[in-house]
């Protein structure tokens, strides 16, 4: 079963950057979307990006598209998250699970194999 852990949150300046990675062990990525979610204290779960293993599509939030860019890296079953431009609204827990490829909404409960998360603070 694959296992999924996040890292590469941190404290940036507005208008900085970060890149979260997500490391999978135990199985590969192959197969799936891989996707990146951020929940924020009180606020509901939101799905941020997700890249489809095998054709490479990727999808975006309308709130981080052209900030954001997720990539695979498929020899280091590793998924990452470019994050640029970021703002005090993209302050949240970070995480990464993945889905059956056929899906139609990045809905959180058609998602699996969490990781723990990483956090994310964007503040001057």
């Amino acid at each position: 079963q694959v296992q999924l852990v996040e890292s590469g949150g941190g404290l940036v300046q507005p208008g900085g950057s970060l890149r979260l990675s997500c490391a999978a062990s135990g199985g590969t990525l192959d197969y799936y979307n891989i996707g990146w979610f951020r929940q924020a204290p009180g606020k509901e779960r939101e799905g941020v990006s997700y890249i489809n293993s095998i054709d490479g599509s990727t999808y975006y939030a309308d709130s981080v598209k052209g900030r954001f860019t997720i990539s695979r890296d498929t020899a280091k079953n590793t998924v990452y998250l470019q994050m640029n431009s970021l703002k005090s609204e993209d302050t949240a827990v970070y995480y990464c699970a993945i889905s059956p490829l056929s899906i139609q909404y990045m809905q959180a409960d058609l998602f699996g194999s969490w990781g723990q998360g990483t956090q994310v603070t964007v503040s001057s």
